[in-house]
């Protein structure tokens, strides 16, 4: 049996944050404004696996409300979302996701991001995409307020 699952997030930049995605600390001036380390691209993630078995989102199971979770990292998230996945016997096929962002360039890290994402989802590497572009100048993305992605998840019943 398979279920499908999408996720999708946002967070504007911020000063002195890290700018962390895929669980991967990018240089850069601006890091991304969250209750957590505000990882938009794991969120996203998170929220296509909760998605896929209709388990709400990453707001329900880690409320930026509770302060355990500020700061939190989301590798962290990501890993529990995954063990709810699969504690109902459900494992990975594939991942896709976006991340849309003016700025930075992201191609020197996606290989790290997709790494990351997979160890996480216990699932090899080359079941993971992770894809970077730009708005042409256009949206908040475009404005370079910001960062958003998309992520699709396919689980199988094991």
């Amino acid at each position: 049996m398979y279920r499908i699952g999408h996720g999708y997030d946002v967070h504007r930049f911020a000063p002195d944050r890290d700018l962390i995605l895929g669980g991967v600390k990018i240089e850069y001036p601006l890091g991304l404004l969250g209750h957590s380390d505000a990882d938009v691209l794991l969120h996203a993630v998170c929220d296509a696996l909760l998605g896929s078995l209709a388990l709400g989102d990453i707001g329900k199971h880690f409320p930026d409300t509770d302060p355990a979770y500020k700061g939190a990292n989301s590798m962290e998230l990501l890993k529990k979302c995954f063990s709810l996945i699969a504690d109902k016997g459900y494992r990975i096929t594939n991942i896709d996701a976006t991340v849309i962002a003016q700025k930075p360039k992201l191609s020197p890290y996606i290989a790290q991001m997709r790494l990351n994402i997979a160890e996480a989802c216990n699932t090899a590497a080359e079941n993971v995409s992770v894809k970077a572009t730009t708005e042409e100048g256009l949206g908040f993305t475009g404005a370079m307020e910001g960062i958003r992605a998309h992520a699709v998840v396919l689980i199988e019943k094991e």
